[in-house]
C-alpha cells in the first residue's frame, strides 16, 4: 500500500499544487474538508500537509494559533510527519539571503504570528513529533488564478505594463509552486532520514521587477513598462477593508532586496531542477498574450 498524504487547505495554491505532486509522487492522497474532525481524518497518514491559512489574512492572531493546535494534535494521534509551506515574513529585514541560519527577527505582526507558529513545531518536536518547514518566498501559482503574481504583477502585462509593489530594483524571492510542492513530496519521501525539525529554505527564484520587464520583453518581443501599484488606495480604504490594512503590512519586502539561500536545499535533493523564469512565464500564456503553442505543459 503507498504511503498516505493527508493534505490540508487541498482548495488553496499551495495544498492544490501539493496534492497533486504527491498523487504523481505515488503517493495515496486524501484532502481534508474543513469543518471534519482532523485527527480523525489523519488516521494512517505518514504526511501530513499543512496547507491550511485563513484566507485574506483575516484574524490571524486567532486562526493561525487555533489550526496550529489542531494539526499538532492530529499529528501526534496518527505518528504522521507535518510539512509545513513557510515564508519569509520571520526575517523581518535581516541582510539576506536568508536561510536557515538567519535570525527570526520579524517585524510585522503576521511575522510574529508565523515566527510563533514555528516556533511551537520545533517545541513539539522535542517530544516526538516530526516536521518539515520548506520554506519560501511569493507564490506563483499557474493553475489556480487570483494570486499577487498573476493578479496585479503581471495582470497587464498584454497591455505592456508589469507593476511592481516597491522598489522595481530590489530582488524578490519566489516560489513557483510546481516546483514547491514536488520538493515538498521529495522530502516527505525521505523524512525518516532528516531531523525531527527541518527548516529548509526553498531556493525558488529570485528577481527584481525590472529583471522581470527584461525577461518578459525577450519572450514575448514587445517592451513592457513599469508602472507602481497605487499604495494610496490601500492606504484609503485601510480603516473598511481589513485585506487592506493587511497587504500594508507587508509593504516593506518588496522593497528591501532578499532571496532564499539553497545550500541546504541542494544538499537535501542535489538532483532537483528548478523551473527557469522563462519557462514559469510561458505557462501564463493569457496574461502575456503569447501563442498558446509557446506554453509548457
Amino acid at each position: 500500500m503507498p504511503d498516505k498524504a493527508l493534505i490540508l487547505g487541498a482548495s488553496g495554491h499551495f495544498g492544490g499544487q501539493a496534492a497533486r505532486a504527491f498523487a504523481t509522487a505515488g503517493w495515496h492522497v486524501e484532502c481534508y474538508r474543513r469543518g471534519t474532525e482532523m485527527t480523525g481524518a489523519a488516521t494512517g497518514a505518514q504526511v501530513i500537509v499543512n496547507g491550511l491559512n485563513p484566507p485574506n489574512y483575516h484574524a490571524w492572531d486567532r486562526l493561525v494559533p487555533e489550526i496550529t493546535a489542531s494539526v499538532l494534535a492530529a499529528a501526534k494521534a496518527s505518528g504522521a510527519t507535518v510539512c509545513i509551506p513557510g515564508n519569509v515574513y520571520v526575517f523581518g529585514t535581516e541582510p539576506a539571503p536568508w536561510d536557515e541560519d538567519t535570525p527570526h527577527r520579524p517585524v510585522a505582526r503576521k511575522g510574529r504570528i508565523r515566527a510563533e507558529m514555528e516556533a511551537r513545531y520545533q517545541e513539539a518536536a522535542a517530544t516526538g513529533l516530526r516536521t518539515i518547514v520548506l520554506r519560501g518566498g511569493d507564490f506563483i501559482d499557474p493553475d489556480q488564478a487570483g494570486g499577487l503574481f498573476d493578479r496585479f504583477v503581471i495582470g497587464k502585462a498584454a497591455k505592456g505594463v508589469i507593476t511592481t509593489f516597491g522598489d522595481p530594483g530590489a530582488t524578490h524571492a519566489w516560489a513557483f509552486l510546481p516546483d514547491m510542492a514536488r520538493a515538498a513530496a521529495a522530502l516527505a519521501a525521505n523524512r525518516n532520514e532528516l531531523a525531527a525539525f527541518e527548516d529548509v529554505p526553498f531556493p525558488g527564484l529570485s528577481f527584481s521587477t525590472e529583471e522581470l520587464a527584461r525577461t518578459v520583453t525577450e519572450l514575448t518581443g514587445h517592451a513592457v513598462r513599469i508602472r507602481r501599484f497605487p499604495w494610496w488606495i490601500m492606504n484609503a480604504l485601510s480603516p473598511f477593508w481589513e485585506l487592506a490594512r493587511e497587504l500594508k503590512e507587508m509593504r516593506y519586502l518588496y522593497d528591501h532586496p532578499h532571496a532564499l539561500g539553497g545550500d541546504k536545499f541542494r544538499r537535501l535533493l542535489p538532483e532537483f531542477p528548478i523551473t527557469p523564469l522563462q519557462e514559469v512565464l510561458k505557462r501564463f500564456s493569457g496574461q502575456l498574450d503569447l501563442d498558446p503553442d509557446q506554453a509548457v505543459a
